[in-house]
């Protein structure tokens, strides 16, 4: 959808938003503490490190969290879901569960998901959708 808000992209953010448009999910990694983190920054979170990689995640996870948001939102129809995704990298991140219906009968935490890309314009937003087209 292109009425969605873009997201804003600086410097040291470019390597994802490049990544998404080419259907990659990158994370940076810091080779001292052999650890993925998010969102991207030039240093490392847990030590400090400034020797930071960039490593392209799986793009599976699953869903540790969420809410089934009923207010409207630009270039969204009520019901949606932002949820805060576990990827296999150990790396929590907010997206929305596509392709599957905001309702919690089905939304159960844990269950297995997978990234797809959502064009805005010229962004690719990650979103998750559930694995193996399950819903």
């Amino acid at each position: 959808m292109t009425d969605r808000q873009q997201p804003t992209i600086y410097p040291e953010t470019q390597f994802y938003w490049d990544g998404a448009k080419a259907g990659k999910l990158l994370l940076n990694a810091c080779p001292s503490c052999d650890k993925a983190f998010f969102p991207p920054r030039p240093f490392c979170p847990k030590c400090g490190s400034r020797d930071v990689e960039i490593r392209q995640a799986s793009g599976n996870g699953t869903l540790f969290s969420y809410v089934i948001n009923h207010m409207p939102a630009p270039g969204y129809e009520p019901p949606f879901t932002v949820a805060i995704v576990m990827l296999e990298e150990g790396v929590k991140m907010m997206a929305n569960i596509v392709e599957c219906p905001a309702d919690p009968s089905v939304l159960d935490l844990g269950m297995p998901l997978e990234v797809t890309f959502e064009q805005r314009g010229d962004v690719s937003v990650p979103q998750f959708r559930p694995a193996g087209g399950r819903t």
